[in-house]
């Protein structure tokens, strides 16, 4: 009787007798048919697709508020620095806005007599620097064909000038830009009442933004909190306060100079030379010096090398005299330190970050130096930065290799190795009371000190 398709495929189903029966696997998994993705694959899915949407908004607002981000660290940075003076008033009685008014009031009036002033005094000499441009030029061109026997003439230089490409460039850019400008300058005021409205709040409810900050925190987060509000609001506005006197200091100095000289344009000159010198650390001295003594150089080039030694001068006084009487107490860190923070906050904000990095740098400093912990450093001289002097010189190895070991006075030279090693060890040395007298301590090998053994 002939076998049917479902007998056949009952007879491959049947395993033979014996053995184990292979299994099958469950709900189809291995054949194409009944395979599907697992359940977590679609919502793990849909969780990346939303963290990625949730990272591309999230910088995409954070690029857009930047300029409103860096106007409140500016007002932020301004509350600290009159901190000092609204609580002042405010513990004499004052509400603490009305104190916050009168203090910026006061500001408000101090910088715009400031301006003022610099204004018409700036305006008034630029228009006399002007007028006597050619006679500076003259005296320049003079000096020049003088000195290097050329023969320059200023009305080929104006000439030259005047019909120059990149002049005529200038001025049309200059023409088209004026609306530009028109911008800035209204963006610049709006910015400026940003920052002013943000610094009178943070000033004015300081107490209430501290409760605020403190009322989510545990009470021993609340401590640190409060301490490192303290620390910014001293550092800041010692920082002000200090760089503010030295550059009062350095203005009236240069100035003094300046009019001794008879170097026009000195009260002028002395206000750059102050407000330079002072808000860029290490080399503002410098970069403040270069303006005065080019227009002293106008005068006579012996002015120039008179301001240049005097600059020269009164920044060493200032860096080790001046500086530490003034900054001791408020802001006390290393020069390097000051510049390399305003480098780092010129990359990443600009000018802002170049006013706001020195005491925010020493703002964290002071906070940090709290949870360090400091030893007392041993006496040793290495300490001063004197060296070990026992061992043999460079020189007198290199001496007697080139002699050999034959040489008649290589026993005495010898004897002087051993008696130079063997006095190594005394306080010069900077071997300790405890230090072993192996090798490396220069005792002698035939001594029969082993390197454990104490002298």
């Amino acid at each position: 009787m002939a076998s049917t398709d479902e007998t056949a495929q009952v007879t491959q189903d049947v395993a033979p007798l014996g053995t184990t029966p292979p299994a099958q696997p469950p709900n189809g998994a291995g054949t194409g048919r009944g395979a599907s993705m697992p359940r977590w694959l679609p919502r793990a899915m849909v969780l990346a697709l939303a963290l990625i949407a949730c990272f591309q908004l999230g910088s995409w607002a954070f690029h857009q508020l930047t300029g409103l981000l860096i106007n409140i660290l500016i007002a932020f940075f301004l509350a600290l620095a009159v901190e000092p003076a609204v609580s002042w008033m405010a513990a004499r009685g004052l509400r603490r806005g009305f104190a916050t008014f009168l203090v910026f009031l006061g500001v408000l009036i101090a910088s715009a007599g400031f301006v003022t002033l610099m204004g018409s005094m700036l305006a008034g000499q630029i228009v006399d620097m002007v007028d006597d441009f050619p006679d500076y030029l003259d005296k320049v061109i003079s000096w020049i064909n003088q000195t290097f026997h050329t023969e320059l003439s200023r009305v080929e230089i104006q000439d030259s000038l005047v019909h120059s490409d990149w002049l005529q460039k200038y001025v049309q850019n200059s023409a088209s830009g004026v609306l530009d400008v028109s911008g800035q300058v209204l963006g610049g005021l709006f910015q400026l009442l940003t920052v002013l409205l943000f610094s009178f709040y943070f000033a004015a409810d300081g107490p209430r933004l501290r409760r605020a900050l403190c009322s989510v925190l545990p009470p021993a987060r609340q401590a640190e909190v409060l301490r490192a509000w303290e620390i910014a609001v001293d550092k800041t506005g010692g920082y002000l306060y200090s760089r503010g006197l030295m550059a009062l200091i350095s203005g009236v100095a240069h100035y003094i100079l300046l009019q001794a000289l008879g170097v026009p344009y000195a009260p002028v000159l002395a206000v750059w030379v102050g407000l330079v010198s002072q808000f860029i650390p290490t080399i503002g001295t410098y970069l403040a010096g270069a303006l005065p003594m080019l227009i002293a150089f106008t005068v006579d080039p012996w002015y120039a090398l008179w301001v240049l030694i005097f600059v020269v001068v009164y920044q060493q006084f200032e860096n080790y005299v001046l500086q530490p009487k003034l900054t001791a107490k408020s802001v006390d860190i290393h020069p390097a330190v000051a510049f390399g923070s305003v480098i780092a906050g010129t990359a990443l904000l600009g000018a802002v970050g170049a006013l706001i990095s020195i005491p925010a740098i020493a703002t964290l400093q002071a906070f940090l130096g709290a949870y360090v912990k400091r030893y007392d450093v041993t006496d040793d001289p290495r300490v001063h930065g004197h060296r070990r002097r026992g061992g043999t010189s460079l020189l007198t190895r290199m001496r007697r290799a080139l002699r050999g070991p034959n040489h008649p006075g290589a026993a005495s030279e010898a004897e002087v190795a051993a008696d130079e090693a063997a006095s190594g060890a005394g306080p010069d040395s900077g071997a300790g009371p405890d230090s072993g007298a192996g090798p490396e301590s220069g005792a002698d090998p035939a001594s029969g000190a082993g390197p454990g053994e104490r002298q």
